[in-house]
């Protein structure tokens, strides 16, 4: 008899890990709402009380303006985080870029909640604020194109659109956790009847936000450290193809996509930065003359606060919604006739919100403002990674993303703050958002639909053939 052959062996490689769908969406939307909630703590306490605790001036308006400043430093900051975590994010991965950047970011607001004030330290106080808002800016800077692109690098086919929105979820959410503890704060210690602050407010109780993040932080990592590299990262390591200095690479090969896409984005920026820090800001200055201030609708800040989260809530609810919109009829399709919303909306400024005369049309104001910003901010997850190759998609969105921030939101508060006139006219104000609408309109119609486009071999282009 002679032998049976012996058997062969066929050895299967085993399928590459993949992050479950539902991890994808909980940890581009938890980061991000942490990321948000830390921004959001900042631009709140910029409006309430940095001005009298860190910049003291006997006119009101100074103060505000030098709190506004250090507002603004972030915003500057935020290109040197895409350039230093696109670097890190596009050569080694995005797992440990996305976690590198929220320590930063929440190490930095944490330590803005221990900072001694003026009258303590005097010049040292406002100088170290800076130096931590700086930081919170660097962290955020690479924190939003990382979560951008582990939801988009991990969406199933046809789902880019919702998948994006997620991380930019995190903006409703994070406002939200943000000022309703300002607001529960604020009803535990009240301000007298003649608005001046709680002393325990003015001392301590704004710093307990601030504090709190350092929780929020271990839950984002604890998410984060359980994701595994993306696909089609995956596939640009084992092909050889990783840039070798990505922000050289941008510019050589995709520099349009990056002019295209920051200006795609700076309506959105104003339109955002106006609805929440400026209305603030005007919503609870004192509606009858009063001493070195402009007018405005004579709200607490506990009433302001609370019509500003309804509206947010309506934020929430488009952000998802203009997601599922950009899948089904295009990025192009569902931004366009909304960037016409905003333009249209920054002309009823001085005849809608300067003339409120109850808070229905306060919150009616808010509500289509922050519906409008949902709109438009829900598919710009898709649309900016989708412009950019993978072996630079991690810089080159992150860029267009915070280059947008400087031109449209850094200043947004400053500008709009001098445009605001005395009396209480906001007309100019208004026209400043619909001329940023218009720029954003002309970019907008300079981008080609990228709903097709392939993320594994870089083919979307830039703009229309």
């Amino acid at each position: 008899m002679s032998a049976a052959p012996a058997p062969t062996s066929t050895t299967t490689p085993a399928p590459a890990a993949e992050n479950p769908r539902s991890r994808v969406v909980i940890a581009s939307l938890v980061g991000t709402s942490i990321e948000f909630y830390d921004f959001y703590v900042y631009a709140t306490a910029a409006v309430l009380v940095f001005p009298t605790l860190f910049f003291p001036n006997e006119d009101p308006t100074a103060s505000q303006l030098s709190s506004f400043v250090t507002f603004a430093l972030a915003f500057f900051a935020r290109p040197v985080g895409s350039i230093l975590f696109g670097h890190f994010g596009d050569r080694i991965g995005r797992k440990a870029t996305l976690v590198a950047s929220l320590l930063v970011m929440g190490t930095a607001t944490f330590l803005i909640g221990c900072l001694p004030t003026f009258a303590s330290v005097g010049i040292w106080a406002p100088v170290l604020l800076a130096v931590l808002r700086f930081a919170q800016g660097v962290g955020l800077g690479g924190e939003w194109s990382g979560a951008a692109l582990l939801a988009t690098e991990n969406a199933p086919k046809g789902k880019r659109g919702v998948f994006g929105s997620m991380p930019q979820l995190g903006a409703p959410i994070g406002f939200l956790l943000a000022n309703g503890l300002f607001i529960a704060i604020n009803a535990a210690m009240p301000a007298a009847a003649d608005g001046t602050p709680n002393a325990d407010f003015q001392a301590w109780g704004w710093r307990i936000p601030f504090l709190l993040s350092a929780v929020l932080v271990m839950v984002g990592l604890y998410v984060r450290f359980k994701l595994v590299e993306s696909t089609v990262f995956r596939g640009v390591q084992e092909s050889g193809s990783v840039a070798k200095l990505p922000l050289g690479r941008v510019f050589r090969t995709s520099w349009k996509a990056v002019v295209v896409g920051t200006f795609g984005m700076v309506a959105t920026y104003v339109l955002f930065y106006f609805m929440t820090t400026f209305t603030l800001n005007y919503g609870t200055n004192p509606s009858e003359p009063a001493p070195l201030q402009k007018l405005g609708l004579g709200y607490s800040r506990g009433e302001f606060l609370t019509l500003l989260m309804i509206g947010v809530v309506f934020f929430g609810i488009f952000t998802p919604i203009a997601g599922w919109l950009a899948d089904k009829y295009g990025r192009r399709r569902t931004l366009i006739p909304t960037t016409l919303g905003i333009a249209l909306f920054g002309l009823t400024f001085q005849l809608w919100f300067a003339a409120a005369n109850g808070p229905i049309t306060v919150v009616t104001f808010l509500i289509v403002g922050l519906s409008l910003m949902g709109l438009t901010f829900g598919p710009m997850g898709a649309l900016l990674p989708e412009l950019f190759p993978t072996n630079v998609r991690y810089t080159g969105s992150a860029l267009a993303y915070n280059i947008a921030s400087i031109i449209g939101a850094s200043l947004a508060p400053t500008i709009a703050l001098k445009l605001w006139q005395p009396d209480g006219n906001i007309f100019f104000v208004g026209l400043y958002l619909t001329g940023a609408a218009v720029v954003t309109l002309v970019a907008l119609l300079l981008v080609r639909e990228t709903k097709q486009a392939g993320l594994a071999d870089g083919d979307a282009t830039t703009t229309r053939r």
